[in-house]
């Protein structure tokens, strides 16, 4: 336990260090010296200087932490849940029924007239469509839930919904022009610069539900790992543990790609690598250093897509791929087994 509470504070460090030099970066220089006396409400050498820190790149630093650390807990949940190294935060079609939603709003524009085109023009338009689409895949999932034992065919069925999602898309792009389909292109590669303090306080109201919900579930999924039989021998009531499960990640994961876009790979990675570095299934131990994984990888992932210097950004969804699968390819041929 010391070894771990170790593993933490250097996490808990790392930490501050990644989330200093995120809001360092970007395409204009500022010294490091202002960056902090920033933080401490001090006088810096230029007024822009503090407004970019505290109006864009403190938002944009925190939408990161927000992020990674919700969908690699959310990854966590449900490869425990279905206890399966594959699963990821969007294994229940979610990320798919969200894309629907905004595809409706923005390649639909063309079926439902010049109303819905107008609403566009809004930021919140997307945010809503993507909750609602994310919020009727999860009320379709729930209730197969309860009507079904096997949780494996539970996971059979959440790909099934977002193979059903997905098509319907297609057959959107195939109608829609090419400055919609531009469109969507560019909210599919995700963002987390796009976020007011506002919005923020939105996100951040959804994560804080979502952990809590995950934290009543730790014994109960500590018990999963063994099986459901003996979980359910231990007094564990599958039906309302498997809600409360699907219910925190559906929180987790619809919020962020409602604000923040459907962003891949972080989910599915960020779980095997805390159990490379810390081979424990505890999930009381898990957790906490899940999250912390998770938003170093996504403050890490986000300084190299600043490109720093430049006024160009790259898309978030590709940098975290192109970054985090050779280190997690790297570790399991290091490790030379799948630690679960």
């Amino acid at each position: 336990m010391k070894k771990v509470s170790t593993y933490l504070l250097v996490g808990i460090i790392l930490l501050l260090i990644a989330l200093l030099i995120n809001v360092s970066l970007g395409s204009v220089s500022i010294p490091l010296e202002d960056v902090i006396k920033s933080f401490l409400n001090q006088e810096v050498s230029n007024d822009t200087w503090r407004y970019i820190i505290l109006e864009y790149r403190l938002p944009k630093a925190f939408t990161a932490i927000l992020v990674g650390s919700g969908l690699a807990l959310s990854g966590l949940l449900m490869q425990t849940l279905f206890r399966n190294p594959l699963a990821g935060p969007y294994v229940l079609g979610l990320s798919s029924g969200a894309s629907l939603g905004v595809a409706l709003v923005i390649m639909g524009s063309s079926f439902f007239g010049g109303i819905a085109a107008g609403l566009f023009l809004s930021k919140w338009t997307l945010v809503i469509a993507s909750s609602l689409g994310s919020f009727l895949v999860l009320l379709a999932v729930l209730g197969t839930s309860f009507k079904i034992k096997d949780t494996m065919a539970l996971l059979i069925i959440g790909l099934m919904f977002a193979s059903l999602t997905s098509a319907v898309v297609s057959v959107l792009s195939y109608f829609s022009s090419s400055q919609q389909l531009q469109q969507y292109i560019f909210w599919s590669f995700g963002s987390l610069g796009n976020l007011s303090w506002t919005e923020l306080s939105v996100l951040f109201l959804f994560w804080c539900i979502g952990i809590l919900l995950s934290i009543f579930c730790i014994k109960n999924l500590n018990a999963l790992l063994l099986g459901e039989q003996y979980a359910k021998s231990l007094g564990t009531n599958l039906k309302q543990n498997r809600f409360l499960v699907i219910l925190a990640t559906s929180l987790l994961a619809g919020s962020i790609t409602a604000f923040a876009g459907p962003i891949a790979f972080v989910g599915l990675a960020v779980p095997h690598l805390i159990r490379q570095i810390i081979p424990k299934n505890n999930h009381l131990i898990l957790m906490p250093c899940v999250l912390i994984g998770g938003a170093i990888l996504m403050l890490f992932c986000d300084s190299i897509s600043q490109i720093p210097g430049s006024e160009l950004t790259l898309p978030i969804n590709a940098i975290t791929s192109i970054i985090g699968a050779p280190v997690v390819i790297w570790l399991l041929v290091r490790k030379k087994k799948l630690i679960f």
